[in-house]
């Protein structure tokens, strides 16, 4: 074999070897994406389903889309702009539990 064949052959092999590394480092950023977008969601589930403690009526409730439901409700028939819960003033929430309270969901329960 004379010494342009042995490069060539040498360079053939190398990319050879070589691909598969190449394209195995090309999808970590995307498993990476992919990874935040499932803690995203996760965080948005647990933002979502959470218990909440109602100080005025010494009880608490699972926050989960029925409750959010209920609240944007709420806001609602008070005019109000919709701001999350966990970020709203104790005065407010203690208005809407108190509003929560007075009634009663589709299920009939409070």
């Amino acid at each position: 074999m004379t010494r342009g064949n042995r490069y060539l052959v040498s360079l053939l092999l190398s990319s050879i070897l070589a691909t598969p590394i190449v394209i195995h480092a090309g999808a970590w950023p995307q498993e990476g994406e992919r990874q935040r977008e499932q803690d995203k969601t996760n965080d948005r589930n647990e933002r979502k389903n959470r218990r909440v403690y109602d100080r005025e009526h010494k009880d608490y409730h699972d926050w989960n889309d029925e409750e959010e439901k209920n609240y944007r409700q709420y806001l609602g028939e008070q005019h109000r702009d919709y701001h999350d819960f966990s970020k709203e003033s104790r005065k407010n929430q203690n208005d809407y539990w108190k509003w929560r309270h007075d009634h009663t969901d589709d299920h009939g329960q409070r």
